[in-house]
Formats: C-alpha cells, structure tokens, sequence
C-alpha cells in the first residue's frame, strides 16, 4: 500500500520558473484593482511578491503581453508571496514570446 496523496493530476509545479520583474494591476473578484508584482512565470502560472490582501482560494484577471487577459486562481500563499495557477494553458510559443519580452536579459533565461 503507497502512502501519500493519490493525485488524479500531475504535478504541474514543476515547470520551469523564469524570473521575471514584471508590475500589473489585477482585476480582482471581490476588491476590484489591486496592484501584483510577478516575480517569476511559468507556462501555468505566476508567484507575486507583494501579497499582503490575496488569500489562497481567490481569483484575479492580469493582462500579460502577448497573452492578453487570463483568469488565475491563488493556490498557495506564504509570508508575502503568492502563487497563482492559470485557468487555460497558454500556447508554448506564445509562452517564449512573453518571456522574451518580460526577460529582455538573455542571460536569464532559462535553456530551450
């Protein structure tokens, strides 16, 4: 008999993180604008590091380059920071050309 969680879905947090400093202003569901610093992205989601009114469970609206507006759900929150799962997956080509616009430094990112 295995211990541990029996997961339908696999792990998705292990993507690879770029880090990223990218300001935006979030429409959240229940308190309107509230501004978010993302600090790192992956192609299912981001972590802010300013989350001092967000709680796990909430939802936001941000509008990425390249992306445009996408819905992300709060799913883990720790001292100041947060990490937020997109609701619908982003394209991988759509995902390099946002990181290439948010990471202008090459050195930083992350080997294709």
């Amino acid at each position: 008999m295995s211990a541990g969680a029996q997961l339908s879905v696999t792990d998705q947090r292990r993507m690879a993180r770029h880090p990223v400093d990218h300001p935006v202003i979030a429409e959240h569901f229940g308190k309107g604008d509230v501004r978010l610093h993302i600090a790192n992205l992956s192609a299912n989601g981001f972590m802010i590091d300013n989350a001092d009114a967000i709680t796990r469970g909430e939802r936001v609206i941000v509008r990425l380059p390249i992306i445009g507006r996408i819905e992300a759900y709060c799913i883990w929150t720790r001292d100041n920071r947060a990490g937020f799962q997109f609701e619908r997956i982003i394209r991988v080509d759509d995902f390099l050309a946002l990181i290439d616009t948010l990471q202008p430094n090459p050195r930083l990112r992350k080997l294709r």
